[in-house]
């Protein structure tokens, strides 16, 4: 009997794993979506870095495996339940879970152990995927780049939200992928308040960078701000 489950049963497979699941996600994402990267150039050649994406569908990840074709750690929301019929995606990659509330020292660890190793931290800040409109972001994306002092890259997924209507007909919904110009590192002083507000300032620019790579009608909470005319000149460049 199929029964959804909380992305709290599943840890990240092995970098091995991942890498050859890298190439599934190639394989898969050209047969069954017409997938267009750009800004590919903005892909730093390695690690560590913070990946951070807006997440308006349950397929970002693979579309995002995709479009980095580099093993990739990704943090999801424990309490998050995935159906049944989309565990396979979950079941193949493995995930980070992570309490969208308070980090957890165990999750702390692990993702710091990540980038320690050079590795690649994907993170949709938003936490939930019920919207097509960007939201706040949670401070974990914010805190793990700053007490890392890793750069943080900005993406954007647009076109996935009628995937399975697509599919249903025997159509390759048409996804497009956009990569932002890296950004920071930023550090995190010492003193609580202080911090909080770096974590606030960080959090705001993560989504202003990605909202930067997504056209108006998807900027949310985000619509207005000024600063994000200025990195999409970045972007150009």
């Amino acid at each position: 009997m199929f029964l959804s489950k909380p992305l709290a049963d599943y840890k990240p497979r092995s970098r091995s794993v991942r890498r050859l699941l890298a190439y599934l996600a190639l394989l898969l994402g050209s047969l069954l979506l017409k997938i267009t990267v750009k800004g590919r150039h903005h892909l730093p050649k390695k690690g560590p870095y913070v990946l951070v994406c807006n997440h308006f569908s349950v397929i970002d990840p693979a579309v995002v495996i995709y479009a980095h074709r580099n093993p990739i750690s990704f943090l999801a929301a424990s309490d998050h339940v995935i159906e049944w019929y989309n565990l396979w995606a979950v079941w193949l990659y493995g995930f980070i879970p992570t309490d969208r509330v308070r980090l957890a020292p165990s999750t702390i660890k692990a993702a710091r152990q990540a980038l320690r190793e050079g590795e690649v931290l994907g993170i949709f800040p938003e936490g939930t995927s019920t919207a097509n409109e960007l939201r706040e972001a949670k401070p974990g994306a914010a805190y793990l780049a700053s007490v890392e002092t890793v750069k943080i890259l900005p993406l954007s997924v647009l076109g996935l939200g009628d995937v399975w209507g697509q599919w249903s007909q025997g159509l390759r919904p048409r996804v497009t992928v956009r990569v932002g110009k890296p950004f920071g590192p930023y550090t995190l002083p010492k003193d609580r308040v202080q911090r909080e507000q770096v974590l606030t300032r960080v959090g705001k620019e993560i989504m202003c960078r990605i909202a930067a790579l997504l056209p108006e009608e998807h900027h949310g909470v985000f619509r207005g701000e000024q600063t994000i005319v200025r990195y999409q000149e970045e972007n150009e460049s």
